[in-house]
């Protein structure tokens, strides 16, 4: 079970006192400016499923080539192994380098290696050209997430993060369906997809402001001008001297992050497989049922901005839900039961994430932020990497893929006790 996450300490009487009133931001440089970050946000999902419809016909295309049973599905896989790894250290340089240049950069970058499977004949250096794709993903997503933490404070930018979700399930579906149409014309068409972020870049450069830096997250972040040019290029406030970087607090997220990405990945991986088990084979009914638990995810992300208590007062039930899913999932008596089990899983998976990323971030000063989002991603992309291997052991354990996810569901549930349990133990500490 992952270890219950530290309270953070109260702040000061006077700085409460002091700090201003959350303010929204708004106008016509602000809707320009979500959209950017939105967009942004999606290209790690597009090198996530763009090119899975095509794999079958690029293991034909390199049918000799020694081990490509293996190199083919790496080639879909090894963005997010590189993302998870990296994403910390692209903190750190987002940190040094700033949000907005080093967004800028990896944008670019991103369209260069992201074509190069055009133009490579070798399927090694294919592969290789992914895991930079993967690179460049770590930079952007950080860049992006760091910067609507920036931008925006409170609710709205509670809202922003549940909306990285909404437009990370869509976008997901919507991938999927135009890397197949694109894969018809052939297996090296849907790369021509990734020079869209060749749009974007100069977009960013003109249209993103340089954040402001601000104290500590929970404070509200000034209102930003409509207009990017009227906005200063201020110097980040030097780091005072001695204040350390909030390890023990963001650990406990970063660790439960991981879980719940197991949980949250669980179902939309192996969706086909449990359904396949039950006799269920036409595409079209397996896509039907995969949109509907996509949808849920979508519900849940809306769901969470509407939520009015902390993160961490609401994380056990959201937990206990998505425990609750995995159950209905293992008894299942046919399709429809499963589906709806689908649909309760994912739907707490919407309101979790958003949920463990505002926790995140609110541990974070401004100095911290890129750092402390690139550890979160990190662990956010970690758990996804390794949720295959952790049903295919449970799976293997308890002979069925049906009872491995029984196996997830007591897992959720000890862990939502565990949550449940701490969060009383700071309330009677804060009570006394």
């Amino acid at each position: 079970m992952p270890a219950p996450v530290p309270p953070l300490p109260s702040p000061p009487l006077a700085a409460a006192e002091d700090a201003p009133s959350e303010q929204p931001v708004s106008g016509a440089g602000h809707r320009l400016r979500i959209t950017l970050l939105m967009a942004g946000s999606c290209l790690p999902i597009l090198g996530a499923v763009l090119i899975a419809p095509v794999l079958p016909r690029m293991r034909d295309h390199f049918a000799g080539t020694p081990g490509v049973e293996a190199l083919v599905p790496m080639a879909l896989t090894i963005p997010a192994l590189s993302l998870a790894l990296l994403a910390p250290f692209a903190g750190i340089a987002v940190d040094r380098l700033g949000r907005k240049r080093l967004l800028v950069i990896a944008t670019v970058l991103y369209a260069v290696v992201g074509t190069a499977p055009l133009w490579l004949d070798s399927l090694g250096a294919i592969v290789a050209s992914r895991a930079l794709v993967g690179v460049v993903e770590a930079a952007i997503m950080t860049c992006c997430t760091t910067l609507i933490g920036d931008y925006y404070s409170g609710r709205q930018r509670d809202r922003y993060l549940a909306m990285q979700t909404m437009c990370a399930s869509i976008s997901a579906t919507a991938f999927f369906v135009l890397g197949g149409a694109a894969g018809s014309a052939g297996w090296r068409t849907p790369f021509w997809a990734y020079a869209v972020s060749l749009l974007l870049a100069p977009a960013m450069a003109a249209f993103l402001p340089r954040p402001r830096p601000t104290g500590h997250s929970t404070a509200p972040s000034p209102v930003a001008p409509a207009d990017p040019a009227a906005t200063p290029s201020p110097v980040a406030p030097p780091e005072p001297a001695g204040r350390p970087f909030p390890w023990r607090p963001l650990a406990g997220t970063c660790a439960l992050t991981v879980f719940g990405a197991v949980l949250f990945y669980t179902v939309q991986v192996e969706m086909a497989f449990l359904l396949d088990d039950m006799g269920v084979t036409d595409p079209g009914t397996i896509g039907l049922a995969i949109a509907a638990s996509s949808l849920a995810t979508v519900i849940g992300a809306v769901v969470f901005t509407r939520l009015g208590r902390t993160p961490d007062a609401w994380l056990p039930a959201v937990f206990a839900l998505c425990a609750l899913g995995f159950a209905v999932i293992w008894l299942a008596p046919g399709p429809v039961v499963l589906t709806v089990g689908a649909m309760i899983n994912c739907f707490g998976g919407g309101i979790m994430l958003p949920s463990l990323l505002t926790l995140a971030l609110s541990k974070l000063d401004y100095a911290d932020r890129g750092r402390g989002t690139g550890l979160w991603t990190g662990s956010f992309f970690i758990g996804q990497f390794v949720c295959p291997l952790v049903v295919l052991a449970l799976t293997s354990a308890v002979g069925s893929l049906a009872g491995a996810l029984g196996v997830l569901a007591l897992a959720g549930s000890v862990a939502a006790v565990g949550l449940g349990l701490a969060g009383r133990r700071r309330v009677a500490l804060t009570a006394s």
